[in-house]
């Protein structure tokens, strides 16, 4: 990754609250072009709020979120829907409905904000599921598939749009080790072949070290980021907190 690649997010100033209950503050930080950038922390520490604000579920009590220097918060709602058209999310849950199968699901963002004809709908939905190894498996359901399948097909609706940026919430979260490093390389191949930048929120070491580049840390205690930067410098960190949340697990 070059070093003058463009930022293609930044957060600066943001604080993330619920009513008066502050969860972070002071939060700083770019995403470059074709990152896979991790949001990282132990348990409580707003991981998963930030990816709310950054995705526009949940507005930041104080702060700015912009992309490719448009204001997400400062924009009217129509600029807001077009900015939103521009991410690929993907749910903890995976997020499937159950009473579809997988290619109808894949099909759902496309049939809503799209006008495509149903044979390049079908088209589109083919080429997505292929793209995650999951070609054969579009008359599924979700309850007829594996965990790790599961996350998979979510990630194909994730992609339906050909979206700009990527976000992820504990992509490995309930898949077994074998599954999760599987998931990590589609990660990379997606990034390194559609050129996506993408934002993941884990506390998966074997993840955080096999695919992130650049990083957040966010600490629960503090209530605010205490250090940045690519996770495999982040583990000789000054900062204790940070070295022990990387290093847990060594002898």
């Amino acid at each position: 990754m070059t070093v003058n690649a463009p930022s293609k997010i930044e957060v600066r100033d943001m604080t993330l609250a619920y009513g008066d209950f502050v969860i972070q503050r002071d939060l700083n930080f770019s995403v470059n072009q074709g990152d896979i950038f991790i949001v990282m922390g132990g348990s409580g520490c707003g991981k998963s709020t930030l990816l709310r604000n950054l995705i526009g579920l949940q507005r930041p009590a104080k702060g700015t979120v912009a992309y490719a220097g448009d204001d997400f918060w400062a924009a009217e709602p129509e600029q807001q829907d077009s900015l939103k058209r521009r991410f690929g999310v993907l749910f903890q849950s995976g997020a499937l409905w159950s009473s579809l199968t997988l290619a109808e699901n894949v099909a759902l963002p496309l049939g809503e904000y799209t006008d495509y004809d149903a044979r390049t709908i079908a088209e589109i939905v083919a080429l997505k599921l292929s793209l995650v190894g999951l070609g054969d498996f579009g008359d599924f359901y979700p309850a007829e598939i594996s965990g790790g399948m599961k996350k998979r097909a979510g990630l194909a609706r994730a992609m339906a749009l050909d979206p700009d940026i990527l976000f992820f919430d504990e992509p490995s979260a309930g898949l077994d080790p074998i599954s999760s490093r599987r998931l990590d390389e589609l990660i990379l191949e997606l990034r390194d072949s559609l050129g996506s930048t993408i934002v993941v929120v884990t506390h998966e070491l074997a993840s955080i070290f096999a695919i992130g580049n650049n990083a957040v840390f966010l600490d629960a205690e503090t209530r605010t980021m205490i250090a940045s930067g690519n996770p495999k410098d982040l583990v000789n960190s000054d900062i204790e907190k940070v070295r022990t949340f990387l290093r847990r697990g060594e002898p």
